[in-house]
């Protein structure tokens, strides 16, 4: 049962908001607000935007892509930010550049970018060369997130940015239209809450009655959080919509349902951290068989790098990089982590493209075949529940409410 949140908590922690968050209002979109909060000081940066496409040459050339059709994301880039650094943006925040690139899409979450990259002219230039070095801000607004070889490659060159890859209207009108400053407070409290745990237990409802659980190890980390603040001029990268709680697990082991792509529903085992098999429920035989051999070729592909927990109260946008930030969610992901912290690296994969880093997001829209049960937490002799049906439990309600 939903709990009553309590009293001295935001309204959008209401339990009529919790169960029906398409109820939240929001502000409307602002370049300067989002900019100005998440990256300040901007006094005096450059700053640039990167999008994505099969053929960046032809497409980024004269704006190419605005007049063909499709590129949805990639539309929304161009209108949102870079018009709106153009008309004024750059000069409210003390800003220089805006300028727009293409580079070459990788056709997966995560993978390394390669280094050619294109400008508006159709000019072939070099991302370590003329980008990195160049610019203080890069917005990279793109199919497939990026944020793991930006957070590696802005260690090595100094430069801070954010990734915004899936970009629609639903996450430009809610999850880029919040205050980020509240954002980052309520992160921070559930980090409180979560760091330092044990273990995770996830209790997952099967249609069929079968309940699957996986447990998770966790050693006693202190847990992260991504909370879309990139303030000062350390390098760093935000992943905005931001809101998430979040460990590399040591161990894991146990069961957990999977939906494929086409609709395949089928059941991970796992042992030693690793995804070891697939078991069909439903849906194609051959896509679970396609992941099996792959599991069998490449095992880091099963590795498990990320558990996840979402901390802010957001409509749906049908994009994991807002829908995993929803509290009473949680996300498992495979492949590489080093960008969390961890030490799954590229080079430890057989092939280039299977060093990707996947969320697996467990949501009613999401997963509705499965239920998100139960999820527990154990911190020496302490227990806590904290989701149960996809809604937070009293423990993560009584976390946002501390201190205010």
């Amino acid at each position: 049962m939903m709990p009553t949140p309590t009293l001295n908590l935001p309204d959008y922690y209401s339990e009529d908001i919790l169960l029906h968050p398409e109820k939240r209002k929001f502000p409307a979109f602002d370049l300067v607000r989002l900019l100005g909060t998440v990256f300040e000081p901007t006094q005096g940066c450059r700053v640039c935007i990167l999008i994505d496409f099969d053929e960046p040459a032809s497409l980024i050339k004269n704006f190419a892509f605005l007049d063909a059709p499709g590129f949805p994301v990639q539309k929304n880039a161009h209108k949102h930010f870079y018009t709106g650094l153009q008309n004024g943006a750059l000069d409210d925040l003390g800003m220089t550049g805006g300028e727009m690139f293409a580079y070459r899409c990788t056709r997966g979450s995560n993978l390394d970018l390669a280094d050619d990259v294109w400008d508006t002219s159709g000019n072939l230039l070099s991302l370590d060369r003329d980008i990195y070095t160049t610019y203080d801000l890069i917005l990279c607004i793109s199919t497939f997130s990026a944020t793991a070889p930006l957070t590696a490659k802005c260690k090595q060159y100094g430069f801070r940015g954010a990734t915004l890859h899936g970009l629609n209207d639903i996450i430009l009108n809610s999850g880029l239209a919040v205050d980020y400053h509240e954002v980052s407070v309520d992160a921070e409290r559930l980090r409180r809450a979560l760091t330092q745990a044990d273990s995770i237990e996830i209790d997952f409802a099967l249609e069929d009655g079968r309940t699957l659980t996986a447990w998770l190890g966790l050693g006693g980390q202190d847990a992260q959080k991504s909370h879309g603040l990139c303030i000062g001029k350390t390098p760093d990268i935000a992943n905005l919509p931001a809101g998430e709680v979040y460990f590399v697990p040591t161990d894991a082991h146990g069961q957990f349902p999977m939906k494929y792509e086409d609709g395949t529903l089928g059941v991970l085992d796992v042992e030693n951290r690793c995804i070891i098999r697939s078991t069909i429920i439903a849906g194609s035989q051959a896509t679970i068989d396609a992941h099996n051999a792959r599991l069998l070729d490449d095992p880091m592909t099963g590795t498990l790098g990320e558990l996840g927990f979402g901390t802010q109260v957001l409509p749906v946008s049908y994009a994991d990089i807002q829908d995993e930030k929803v509290l009473g969610t949680c996300h498992l992901a495979t492949g590489r982590d080093d960008h969390l912290g961890g030490d799954i690296l590229p080079a430890m994969f057989k092939k280039h493209e299977n060093s990707t880093h996947d969320d697996i997001l467990f949501a009613p829209h999401k997963t509705p075949n499965f239920n998100l049960s139960q999820v527990r937490m154990k911190r020496g002799d302490q227990e806590e529940i904290l989701i149960e049906n996809f809604r937070p439990a009293r423990y993560l309600i009584d976390a946002l409410s501390s201190d205010r």
